[in-house]
């Protein structure tokens, strides 16, 4: 599914052109003919999977409405170390200026997107699905589960509004897991699901008594896991978490689980890098 630029997320790219740009770029403005053209080439420097690649033309447009920008790669692309993914042709001051704009978006958004590849490929023959958190940058939440789906991950929900996920201080408010359930059930609507948190097996008995949709085990051991997924028994979905690395992430996906949720998709991947090269256009 592709992304949709909000007004939430060009908002973004405006303040992050402000936050770069300021009242003017000295050293452009002092060097480049206001007529100058050219075309800037944006390179990936290592192999990985490309996101973000829809917004640089997002970023120039802000700029200069005559920039044309062209990708050659799309969105969730594997690409090669010194591959060309995109060009922007137009006035080179334009180009100069949302060059680290554009760049800083790509490799974020690429980054989370090669991460999440690795962990996908981990467990392709499982039918387990790796997923996202809520463990996001401010602000970038909605562009980096997009990049988490461009390297064919799945999101969990986007925010507190579109299911319910009872943890440990909500059973402690409610006094008990049922309780909880109970409680969500009758405020949330309808279609939304309904997960619980548990960390032994007598919470997941409880959490199956209040007809959980999900449940969750929470930094459980592989072996209490496969038992959890027996107890289970497909009468609600099971989702793995907590400290899950990609060194451990095929023994949980042996236990059964549907689910595999890694923080580190989004709060600790590394950039991709790129770089963008211009050239005059005579």
């Amino acid at each position: 599914m592709d992304i949709v630029v909000t007004p939430q997320i060009e908002q973004l790219i405006r303040c992050a052109l402000e936050e770069d740009i300021g009242a003017g770029d000295i050293t452009t403005l002092s060097t480049v003919p206001r007529d100058a053209r050219g075309k800037g080439l944006f390179r990936a420097k290592r192999d990985g999977v490309a996101a973000g690649l829809i917004l640089i033309e997002k970023v120039f447009s802000f700029l200069d409405a005559d920039v044309q920008v062209r990708c050659l790669s799309r969105d969730g692309d594997a690409v090669k170390q010194g591959a060309v993914v995109a060009e922007a042709e137009g006035p080179i001051r334009a180009l100069l200026m949302g060059e680290r704009t554009a760049l800083n978006f790509l490799q974020r958004l690429s980054g989370t997107a090669t991460l999440t590849r690795r962990y996908v490929d981990a467990v392709k023959d499982f039918p387990c699905k790796i997923i996202d958190t809520r463990k996001t940058t401010p602000g970038f939440r909605t562009l980096e589960k997009y990049a988490v789906r461009m390297g064919g991950g799945t999101n969990h929900r986007l925010g507190l509004f579109d299911a319910a996920l009872v943890k440990d201080n909500h059973i402690v408010a409610a006094g008990s897991i049922v309780g909880a359930v109970e409680k969500v059930r009758r405020q949330a609507p309808f279609m939304a699901k309904i997960e619980v948190e548990c960390s032994t097996l007598a919470q997941v008995r409880e959490a199956l008594d209040a007809r959980a949709d999900v449940i969750m085990l929470d930094n459980v051991n592989p072996k209490e896991m496969a038992e959890a997924v027996r107890v289970i028994n497909k009468r609600a979905w099971v989702e793995a978490s907590g400290g899950i690395t990609i060194e451990t992430l095929r023994e949980v996906a042996a236990t059964g689980v549907d689910f595999i949720s890694v923080g580190a998709l989004t709060h600790s991947a590394p950039s991709l890098d790129f770089n963008m090269k211009v050239a005059a256009v005579k």
